[in-house]
């Protein structure tokens, strides 16, 4: 079987809840990509990464590896998502946004375009980042 091939293949993984969920390799990356999930062919998911469904990637963005894209989420065109985020269900990342090394976003979170969220920092749920998140605990508020 060529690589093609099986990144062709679904694969069918069953959650804690006892629900089935199918999952394919992306082309760019090898992530895992749910098949009801929609990611522009353009876009990179690392093979350690995971993109549930329902979510959206727009073209030319970066997923990087240990990340989980939450059922739901939005990301625009030329996002980086960096190693190990975490993007909560129904996050909205905003049109060149950088998210760094680590970090994590909430539920609903919505990360607008061209904002940074630094290494280590942490977006509580329903959060805004305006410009950019640093990773001090003074940090962790939303925005109003």
């Amino acid at each position: 079987m060529t690589d093609t091939e099986v990144r062709a293949c679904a694969v069918q993984i069953e959650s804690v809840d006892g629900a089935v969920r199918r999952y394919r390799r992306h082309p760019n990356g090898g992530g895992l990509v749910e098949v009801t999930a929609t990611v522009a062919e353009s876009a990179t998911v690392h093979e350690s990464a995971y993109v549930e469904s329902g979510s959206v990637l727009g073209d030319g963005t970066h997923v990087g590896p240990g990340c989980w894209i939450e059922s739901g989420a939005r990301i625009g065109t030329d996002v980086t998502v960096g190693q190990n985020a975490h993007l909560g269900s129904g996050s909205r990342i905003g049109d060149g946004a950088r998210i760094g090394a680590n970090a994590r976003l909430g539920t609903s979170v919505v990360v607008a375009a061209g904002a940074r969220v630094a290494i280590d920092a942490r977006v509580a749920d329903r959060g805004v980042v305006l410009d950019r998140r640093r990773a001090r605990s003074s940090d962790f508020q939303t925005a109003a």
